[in-house]
């Protein structure tokens, strides 16, 4: 998203956050084409009998982003660090309900070959790095948003730089010791 649409954001979350509900409805309408596209660019390397649906995707994240509690994000980088949570939880929860009609024996194997393989992930692959990714957050609670928001909405280096506040170099780091600690992590 370009810098206007990002400033807007942040305005309009201010908005919410001083409990204007019609910011709710001008957020949504502002950031739904995104979210959209971020959620077909998973779902498109899903398997072909996949039954979510990227609107499906985005309105399950929009009931869980503005269920039960009010939130106050501060910033676009902080909705949407909070959308790819939603979006990862929401995709796990899936995965895990499908494997457990599939399981038979109680044991799933997983085999990568490339965390980069990971964005491909079906069912039992993306279970496995949901909880790789919980043992990550243990160690290091930034690298493991650095997945969340690489991976799971698909930000760029720069947008993710600018949603953690670190520096490119910094952000490439991360990445790297993410992608090689998974790797390691999903072999075994």
């Amino acid at each position: 998203m370009s810098n206007p649409a990002a400033s807007q954001i942040t305005t309009l979350l201010g908005e919410l956050r001083s409990g204007k509900d019609e910011a709710r409805d001008a957020l949504v309408t502002l950031v739904y084409p995104e979210l959209r596209r971020i959620a077909g660019k998973y779902l498109r390397q899903e398997r072909d009998d996949h039954t979510l649906r990227p609107t499906g995707v985005v309105h399950e994240v929009y009931i869980r982003l503005f269920g039960a509690e009010q939130t106050s994000w501060q910033n676009r980088a902080h909705f949407f660090a909070a959308v790819a949570r939603e979006m990862r939880h929401l995709l796990v929860d899936y995965a895990r309900a499908r494997n457990a009609k599939k399981r038979v024996d109680g044991h799933v194997r997983i085999s990568l070959s490339d965390v980069h393989q990971a964005a491909g992930a079906r069912g039992e692959d993306l279970v496995a790095l949901d909880e790789a990714l919980s043992r990550l957050e243990q160690i290091d609670p930034r690298v493991s948003r650095v997945v969340e928001l690489r991976f799971f909405t698909g930000l760029s280096e720069r947008e993710t730089a600018e949603a953690l506040k670190i520096s490119i170099s910094t952000l490439k780091r991360d990445w790297n010791f993410a992608k090689a600690w998974l790797f390691d992590q999903l072999q075994s």
